[in-house]
């Protein structure tokens, strides 16, 4: 790639031309089609005018699809549509107004993972905002006169087709060169590389890592070798101007605070988001609430506790869910299991006993993805675990594991073979969403806090499922149980729900 003169020279820093040529291809790439445009777009530009479009396609098709329903008079009456037109075009700029208040624009710049399940208790209230607003105009202007049944048909429709409008515009989004952030980690520890590592893995982050900044930076672990280590934390402002750097997070750099301080308020001022990674982090969940004492930032971690509403809200959407996936999902599950039992020989369910809630064993059901007898051969295969070279004894997991059919990797890669786990929910045993259910002798491995996991009903899907599935380690498996459980809410059950379907597609395996 090219550099100019004036490029590699940056408030009297001079940039060598090593320290171009240590980036990956992928980030030179990136950088050359960036350049090659007349103005540099970045990520908030283009999500916002695609996430604008979106918000007036789904409430426009929602409006027409209510009318449509009252013309061919489906539950509402049927009234003149041209003034109730007039009067919803009149407060479409309203609605997107109130939408832009709810953060609802800005979010997917500032968050890397942020997706439309975090919209929808906003998008709720936004459409029941504007359909009042809608009713309001038309009365107050007395230019028409909606029917109420035809409002609550819009409303409806308008929640569902938003959402569904905001999906598709995302997925477009991340396609394009403009979606992806340039990215630099300020710390190459143990932490900076954690980060590396998920960064590097979500790719539907939009997150283009173009390396490390760090004066003492650790040996970089396997999967890390190509990011380069671009030098000191003083040259940061430097590499943020010369190779459109649009994300800085920071991870425990070996600097002192007051270098890390002075260092931040640099980069306030060079128009980039700044991530800082809180101490304690592994304790920090989605229930963390922020505070203040005469100015001083207080993060407080609310206390971990179900109350009994709490946990019968949590079963009834279990046994909704369930029933309504089960009966759906039934003719598949007899076509698979017929399937299974002309693969190979054996029976078409596999049952295996598992450590449930407190503690107590119950026996989960699958559908049979390996040769009879594959649990007898798991101690002469643990040591082609993966992660057994590194010492991480805990979950069995084996990349090409010989003992499953040809059927049972297509079962797994889909994890159609977790179907049968919708009987244990029923029985009570299991929950929807909830921590990973382990073997008796991987829950062995468990100790201390982290039995603090099976305060809740193992789920069929969880934290662990969402954001990795098998590919993430032992101990930062327990971590993520552990904050589910101490951070537990039933709108965050419903997130991880919807965001199971979109994991499942990037799935690399299944356990």
């Amino acid at each position: 790639m090219k550099v100019t003169e004036r490029d590699a020279v940056v408030e009297g820093v001079s940039l060598h031309d090593d320290l171009t040529a240590a980036l990956n291809e992928r980030t030179l790439q990136i950088l050359d089609r960036r350049r090659q445009t007349a103005v540099i777009r970045r990520r908030g530009w283009l999500i916002r005018r695609m996430l604008v479009l979106a918000d007036l396609i789904g409430l426009s098709l929602a409006f027409l699809l209510a009318e449509l329903l009252a013309q061919t008079r489906i539950g509402v009456g049927h009234v003149d549509p041209i003034h109730e037109y007039l009067v919803f075009v009149f407060t479409l700029p309203a609605w997107i107004l109130i939408t832009k208040l709810h953060g609802l624009y800005d979010y997917d710049q500032e968050r890397t993972g942020h997706d439309t399940a975090d919209d929808i208790p906003h998008i709720f209230h936004v459409v029941t905002v504007g359909v009042f607003l809608l009713f309001v105009t038309a009365w107050a202007t007395r230019i028409a006169s909606p029917d109420p049944g035809k409002l609550v048909v819009f409303w409806g429709l308008a929640i569902v087709l938003v959402a569904v409008a905001r999906v598709v515009a995302r997925g477009l989004s991340r396609h394009r060169i403009t979606y992806l952030q340039n990215t630099i980690i300020v710390g190459a520890g143990k932490v900076g590389q954690l980060i590396a590592h998920k960064f590097l893995y979500h790719s539907e982050y939009g997150i283009n890592l173009v390396g490390f900044v760090d004066d003492r930076p650790r040996e970089l672990h396997s999967g890390l070798e190509k990011l380069p280590v671009l030098g000191p934390p003083e040259r940061l402002p430097a590499i943020v101007r010369l190779f459109d750097i649009e994300r800085v997070v920071i991870a425990f750099a070996s600097s002192s605070n007051e270098e890390t301080l002075k260092l931040i308020r640099t980069l306030q001022n060079l128009n980039v988001q700044v991530d800082i990674v809180p101490r304690l982090f592994e304790v920090i969940g989605s229930r963390i609430s922020v505070h203040a004492v005469e100015g001083v930032p207080l993060l407080g971690l609310l206390p971990p506790r179900l109350s009994p509403s709490d946990r019968f809200l949590k079963r009834t959407m279990d046994i909704f869910l369930a029933a309504v996936l089960l009966i759906i999902l039934l003719p598949l599950l007899v076509v698979v299991a017929v399937a299974i039992k002309l693969d190979s020989p054996g029976p078409a369910f596999f049952r295996q006993v598992r450590a449930g809630i407190d503690g107590k064993s119950f026996r989960i059901l699958k559908l049979r993805t390996m040769a009879v007898g594959a649990d007898e051969q798991r101690s002469a295969l643990r040591h082609l675990s993966a992660g057994a070279d590194n010492g991480d004894q805990g979950l069995f997991k084996l990349e090409a594991d010989p003992r499953v059919t040809r059927l049972g990797r297509y079962l797994r890669r889909s994890s159609i073979d977790e179907v049968p786990q919708l009987i244990n929910v029923l029985g009570g045993t299991m929950s929807l969403v909830g921590p990973r259910p382990l073997p008796l002798d991987e829950d062995l491995n468990v100790t201390d806090w982290g039995r603090r996991r099976l305060a809740l009903k193992p789920g069929i899907t969880g934290l662990w499922q969402v954001l990795g599935r098998s590919d993430i380690p032992f101990g930062e498996m327990i971590t993520l149980d552990y904050l589910y459980v101490t951070s537990w809410s039933l709108f965050n059950d419903c997130k991880l729900v919807a965001r199971t379907i979109p994991a499942l597609f990037r799935a690399r395996g299944a356990y």
